[in-house]
């Protein structure tokens, strides 16, 4: 019982220091903040070819419509 616990304790020991090692290896290599990603901006120019998009589409729709 002893020689499984030790071995147990071993085992533990070692994963807990490849654990070290790979978060230190994963921040070195990015070298960014986990986080919120930064929220992305879109143009005016964007914004209106969308919603001209979106009201085509919602003519489209409306324009199809057979009244009951």
């Amino acid at each position: 019982m002893d020689k499984i616990l030790a071995a147990i304790d071993e085992e533990i020991a070692r994963l807990r220091q490849v654990r070290s090692l790979l978060s230190q290896t994963k921040t070195s290599q990015t070298g960014k903040k986990r986080g919120r990603p930064k929220k992305r901006t879109m143009s005016a120019e964007a914004r209106a070819r969308i919603a001209a998009a979106q009201r085509k589409r919602w003519a489209k729709q409306k324009k199809s419509k057979v009244p009951f």
